[in-house]
C-alpha cells in the first residue's frame, strides 16, 4: 500500500507519495466553542474517512496547537472526549504521524474549507475531484 498525506481542515486532500490527488473531502462543521475544537473534529473526520482507503498515512495540519494536543493527549482535559476518539483512531494507523504544514503548502484543503464555510446548509462531500458546485482553485 502506497503511503501518502492527508491535509485536513474542514477540507482535506489525500495525496499519494508522488503528490497526485487521490481523494478530497470537505464538510462544514457546526460552530464550536473554540477554533481548536473544530481542528480536532476535522482531524477525526479525516482519519475516519482514510480508514476506508488506506491506514498508511501521515497527516498534516496548519494548527500547531492540534499537533501539541495529539502528542500529549492527557494534558488537555477540556478536550478529553474528542481526544479519546482521536486516540482510538490512532490505533488503526500503524505509523501514525502528524506534522505542521504551512497554509501556503496546504492550498487545496484550505480552499475547500473556506469555500464550504459559505454554504448555509449541511454539506459533506468526498470524491476524487472538485465538485462542479464549488469554484475551482487556481492550481487545480
Amino acid at each position: 500500500m502506497d503511503s501518502g498525506w492527508v491535509w485536513m481542515d474542514s477540507g482535506w486532500v489525500w495525496m499519494d507519495s508522488g503528490g497526485n490527488i487521490q481523494l478530497i473531502g470537505t464538510r462544514n462543521f457546526t460552530q464550536r466553542e473554540l477554533v481548536l475544537h473544530s481542528e480536532v473534529e476535522a482531524l477525526r473526520w479525516a482519519m475516519e474517512n482514510m480508514l476506508q482507503h488506506s491506514t498508511y498515512q501521515s497527516f498534516g495540519t496548519g494548527c500547531n496547537e492540534l499537533i501539541a494536543m495529539i502528542k500529549e493527549l492527557h494534558v488537555w482535559p477540556s478536550f478529553a472526549t474528542e481526544l479519546e476518539r482521536i486516540e482510538t483512531l490512532q490505533i488503526c494507523f500503524p505509523d501514525f504521524n502528524i506534522i505542521h504544514v504551512p497554509r501556503a503548502r496546504n492550498q487545496i484543503s484550505d480552499f475547500l474549507a473556506k469555500t464550504v464555510r459559505s454554504f448555509h446548509r449541511e454539506l459533506h462531500f468526498i470524491s476524487c475531484s472538485i465538485p462542479v458546485l464549488l469554484p475551482r482553485p487556481p492550481q487545480v
